[in-house]
C-alpha cells in the first residue's frame, strides 16, 4: 500500500532518505544540495510516496508567490518501484494539495525521452527552451491545468460551428507538406468561413507538435497555435471515452492493431467529444477510416478539411443540437447497470412507494419482465444522482413506471423539465400519451404534473400528446380520439375561445397548436451569442449554467418601444445574423410568451435575474436611450429540427401574401406561424 506524505525539514530522517534517493538519479535530476532540498520541504514543497516505511519516491515543488502556479522542480521514483503507479499517487496528491493554483509547471531535456511519461500523467507541451548548460540542450515545458477559468475560456465563441483539427490539418495550415495537403487544410482559413467556422485544438495537437523533430519547424508551428482555439477537457473523461473507443475498435475491427499511433488517433476524437464538440478534421486516412467508431460511440463526425468548405451547412446541424445532453448543461445521463440498483435506493426512495427494498425490486423487475425498458440515471455535474426514471413504448403509449427526483437545490426546476423532457420523447416516438405509474412519484414531481396537463387517476398520471397544428376545431377533434381510447373524455374548444383558453390546451396537449384562435404570434431577431446562452444553439464549447440550462422558462429584453406585444402569445426565434453569402440566418424554434414587463433596467434586471442571461450592464444597455427596458418572459422552448432559412421563411411569407419584418419583435399572423412551424418539422 503506497502511502504520500508531506515532509518538512525537521523530519531529517526522512528528508535523507529523499536526497538519497535524488543523489542516485544526479545525471538526470541534476545536483542539488541537501540545504535546498531542507528549504524546499520547511516551504512545504515535498511530498514523498512511501511503501511498508522505505521510500519509494518524491515529488520536490517550488511554489512561487507571484506566479501562482506550482513548479515541479523533482520527480523521481526508485528504479525498482517503478510501474507501480507511484508518480501518479505523488502528482494526484500535489494536485489535491495545491488545487487553488493554476496548475503545475514541469522542465525536462527533450533527448531523456519522457514525452509518454508526462503525457500519461495528464501534462501537455506548453513551449521549450534551451538549457544553461554547455551542451545547450532543448528543455521541454510540460503543463498540467488544474481547470480554473481566464478571460480566454470564459468567452464564447461567435462562430456557428466550432470544429477540432488534428495535426495533419494543422501542419498543412503552417505551411508543411505537400501542396494540395497545404491547400485543402489552408481553405478552412477562407474569409468567407472566418464568422462560420472557429478552428480550435486539443492537448494531443501539442503533443504532436512537440514531437517534431526539426527546431525551426516545431517553433514555427507553435508560433500557429495562438490562432485556433485553446480547449483543456477533463482529463479523466477523456481517458475513459478513449477506451470506450479503443473496446469500439477491438470488436468492430479486429484485424486494426492498437498501437501508439491509432491510440493518439483515439485521443483526437475523445478529446473532441469532451471538449462538448461534435466536428473533428483530419485528413489522415487512418483517422477517416474510424469515422463510424468515432460517431456512434462519441458522437464525433470525423470529416476531412473539403467537407467542411462544402458541406459547412449540414455540419453545423450537428453541432447545433445534442440531445444526448441535458440542454447543454453539465448534467449527463446513464442507463442503469444491473446490480447497481440497492446503491440509488438511499438517493431516491420516497414515501408512498412502499419503501427503498420496493423500489429496489422495482427495478430489478423491469430488467427481468421480458419488455425493453431503458432505466436512466441522470447526474449532476459533481457526479451525484438526481432523477432516476424509466421508460418504454407501448404501442402509441409512453409507459413510465419510474420517475424519481432525489433531494437537490434544482429538485423542482428539475422535475419540470424531466416531464417535458418525457412529453419531447414522446411526440419523437409518435406516442398519443404519456402514462406515469410510479406509486413513489415525489411531491415536487406531483406538482409539476398537475401544472403541465397531467390527470391523475387510480393509474398514476397521464397526459395527451396531440400533434396537431391547426384549428381549434381538428385539434379538439384529435384530443378527443386519444382521450376516447383511454376511456376519458375532453373538452371542445372552437376558434372563439380567450387567448388565456388557447394557451392553457396548448400547454396541456403539447405539442397542439391552435392556430384559427385569438391566441397572437410573434417573431423575435435573437442574436447568436444570445441564442447560445437562452437555447444552446448554436452550441455551447462549455457546459450552460444549471440553472439556466435546466430551467424551462427564461427572459429575453429588447428595447422598450410597444409593437403590439401582448400575453400569453408564441414566439418564434430567428437568429438574425450568419456568415456573408450563407444560410446562416434561421428560425430555430418557438416558445410560449407568458409575460411582457416594460420598466427600470435594474428593477427588471433584479426581478428576472435568475432566468436570464443578461448581466446588470447588459440590461440597461438594451434601454437605450429612453432609459426603459421590455422583458420578455416565455417558457418551453420547441427547437425545430429542421431549421427555417432566412430564404425559406421570406418565401413562405410571399407565397401567403404576408408582410415579414425582422428587423426587431414583430407581430405575425397566425397563418404564417403555422407555415414555419411545419416547415420546422418537415420530414426530411
Amino acid at each position: 500500500m503506497i502511502e504520500v506524505l508531506p515532509v518538512t525539514g525537521d523530519r531529517s530522517e526522512m528528508l535523507g532518505a529523499a536526497i538519497a534517493l535524488g543523489n542516485r538519479y544526479t545525471k538526470w535530476l541534476g545536483l542539488l544540495t541537501p540545504p535546498a532540498y531542507r528549504k524546499y520541504a520547511d516551504d512545504g514543497g515535498l511530498l514523498v510516496a512511501l511503501d511498508g516505511g522505505e521510500l519509494v519516491g518524491y515529488a520536490l515543488f517550488g511554489l512561487p508567490k507571484r506566479n501562482q502556479y506550482v513548479r515541479l522542480v523533482h520527480l523521481c521514483v526508485a528504479e525498482e518501484h517503478r510501474g507501480k503507479g507511484i508518480a501518479s499517487l505523488l502528482i494526484a496528491e500535489l494536485r489535491r494539495r495545491q488545487g487553488h493554483r493554476l496548475g503545475i509547471r514541469a522542465r525536462c531535456r527533450r533527448d531523456y525521452g519522457l514525452s509518454a511519461t508526462w503525457s500519461a500523467l495528464g501534462f501537455v507541451p506548453k513551449g521549450e527552451g534551451l538549457g544553461r548548460g554547455g551542451d545547450k540542450e532543448t528543455l521541454d515545458t510540460w503543463w498540467l491545468d488544474h481547470g480554473h477559468e481566464d478571460l480566454f475560456t470564459e468567452a464564447q465563441s461567435d462562430a456557428l460551428l466550432v470544429v477540432t483539427v488534428d495535426h495533419t490539418v494543422f501542419s498543412g495550415l503552417r505551411g508543411a507538406g505537400a501542396h494540395h495537403a497545404v491547400e485543402e487544410s489552408q481553405a478552412l482559413e477562407a474569409g468567407w468561413l472566418a464568422d462560420l467556422v472557429e478552428l480550435a485544438y486539443t492537448p494531443q495537437l501539442l503533443l504532436h507538435v512537440a514531437a517534431v523533430e526539426d527546431r525551426e519547424e516545431r517553433n514555427h508551428q507553435r508560433a500557429g497555435l495562438s490562432r485556433l482555439r485553446p480547449l483543456s477537457p477533463d482529463t479523466a473523461a477523456v481517458s475513459a471515452r478513449q477506451q470506450e473507443l479503443s473496446a469500439a475498435v477491438s470488436e468492430e475491427l479486429p484485424d486494426v492493431v492498437l498501437d501508439g499511433d491509432l491510440r493518439a488517433r483515439l485521443r483526437y476524437v475523445a478529446e473532441t467529444s469532451c471538449a462538448g464538440l461534435q466536428v473533428l478534421v483530419t485528413r489522415d486516412s487512418e483517422l477517416a477510416r474510424l469515422a463510424d467508431i468515432a460517431r456512434d460511440v462519441a458522437r464525433v463526425k470525423v470529416v476531412s478539411p473539403a467537407a467542411v468548405t462544402l458541406h459547412v451547412d449540414e455540419l453545423r446541424q450537428a453541432q447545433l443540437y445534442r440531445p444526448a445532453d441535458l440542454m447543454g448543461t453539465a448534467f449527463s445521463t446513464t442507463e442503469v447497470e444491473p446490480g447497481s440498483e440497492e446503491e440509488l435506493v438511499a438517493f431516491f426512495d420516497q414515501t408512498g412507494g412502499g419503501g427503498g427494498a420496493a423500489l429496489a425490486e422495482r427495478l430489478r423487475g423491469l430488467s427481468q419482465d421480458g419488455v425493453l425498458w431503458r432505466r436512466e440515471l441522470l447526474r449532476d455535474g459533481q457526479g451525484q444522482p438526481v432523477a432516476l426514471y424509466a421508460w418504454a413504448l407501448d404501442g402509441r403509449s409512453l409507459n413510465v413506471p419510474i420517475l424519481r427526483t432525489a433531494s437537490h437545490s434544482l429538485e423542482e426546476t428539475l422535475a419540470r423539465q424531466l416531464l417535458f423532457m418525457l412529453k419531447r420523447l414522446g411526440r419523437q416516438l409518435e406516442a398519443e400519451v404519456v402514462r406515469i405509474a410510479d406509486p413513489g412519484l415525489s411531491r415536487a414531481a406531483m406538482a409539476a404534473a398537475g401544472a403541465d396537463g397531467f390527470g391523475e387517476d387510480d393509474n398514476g398520471f397521464s397526459a395527451l400528446l396531440v400533434d396537431v397544428c391547426g384549428s381549434a376545431d381538428s385539434v379538439s377533434t384529435a384530443a378527443a380520439e386519444i382521450a376516447a381510447r383511454l376511456g376519458s373524455v375532453t373538452p371542445y374548444l372552437d376558434a372563439h375561445v380567450s387567448p388565456e383558453i388557447a394557451s392553457v390546451a396548448e400547454r396541456f396537449w403539447w405539442p397542439a397548436k391552435l392556430i384559427d384562435t385569438a391566441l397572437p404570434s410573434f417573431i423575435a431577431p435573437v442574436k447568436p451569442r444570445w441564442s447560445t446562452e437562452l437555447f444552446n444553439v448554436p452550441a455551447m464549447l462549455v457546459p450552460r449554467d444549471d440553472v439556466l440550462g435546466i430551467s424551462r422558462e427564461h427572459v429575453y429584453y429588447r428595447s422598450a418601444g410597444h409593437r403590439g406585444e401582448s400575453v400569453p402569445a408564441r414566439i418564434l426565434w430567428y437568429v438574425s445574423e450568419g456568415a456573408p453569402g450563407q444560410q446562416g440566418k434561421m428560425v430555430i424554434g418557438c416558445s410560449r410568451l407568458d409575460e411582457v414587463v416594460i420598466g427600470d433596467p435594474d428593477t427588471l434586471f433584479s426581478r428576472f435575474e435568475h432566468l436570464g442571461v443578461y448581466g446588470r450592464a447588459e440590461v440597461r444597455a438594451a434601454a437605450g436611450a429612453s432609459g426603459r427596458v421590455m422583458a420578455l418572459r416565455f417558457s418551453d422552448t420547441e427547437l425545430f429540427p429542421v431549421q427555417v432559412t432566412h430564404s425559406r421563411l421570406t418565401a413562405l411569407a410571399k407565397r401567403l401574401g404576408l408582410p415579414l419584418s425582422l428587423i426587431s419583435l414583430s407581430k405575425i399572423s397566425n397563418a404564417l406561424f403555422q407555415a414555419v412551424y411545419e416547415e420546422g418539422h418537415r420530414k426530411t
